[in-house]
């Protein structure tokens, strides 16, 4: 099931909105990077004057990231491409890159996949947990709030059986902060 397809490795955003139609889904992990909150978002989920936070992938030697592998059906790959790189590509701060993701059930693939450019303007690692809770409860860029980017991205994960515990503190701050206005 492999062969013949271009993969794409989704981690956040991509998981519940993947913008195509996959002619295959998988579960898989990344070796040697982390989901984090450490980029930026001028655009979809905030604004120049006031930035939101988005996910990327963020390099770290022993980390691993759970998400979902979409298989590109065949013919398709041109117009999957061209929409992420319009789609992920908007600022410069997503490098795209092919990285091998290990499928949950076995075998490994190489997936295109989108990591952060850590000279970037727009990378910020390694902000505290409380300061994300407050920026991501406060914007909201041309996609909508920020916080819906936050429960939407947490809750499908959990759905998949890939419950990431720093989005679950962060899902429990944020509606607590929201509550709280």
């Amino acid at each position: 099931m492999t062969d013949n397809f271009m993969w794409v490795f989704g981690y956040g955003s991509l998981i519940w909105q993947p913008g195509f139609e996959p002619a295959a889904r998988r579960l898989a992990r990344l070796d040697g990077w982390h989901r984090s909150f450490c980029m930026r978002s001028i655009h979809h989920r905030g604004t120049p004057e006031q930035p939101g936070l988005v996910l990327a992938l963020d390099r770290a030697a022993a980390a691993a990231c759970h998400g979902v592998a979409y298989a590109v059906g065949p013919g398709d790959e041109a117009a999957v491409m061209a929409y992420l790189r319009e789609r992920e590509l908007v600022s410069s701060a997503y490098l795209e890159t092919v990285q091998t993701v290990a499928f949950e059930d076995g075998g490994t693939v190489e997936a295109v996949t989108y990591v952060i450019d850590p000279d970037h303007e727009q990378y910020c690692g390694g902000l505290a947990r409380e300061e994300q809770a407050r920026i991501i409860a406060t914007a909201t860029g041309g996609r909508g709030p920020n916080a819906d980017y936050l429960f939407n991205t947490a809750a499908h994960l959990a759905e998949l059986g890939l419950p990431d515990p720093d989005l679950e503190w962060l899902s429990a701050r944020v509606r607590a902060l929201l509550a709280g206005h």
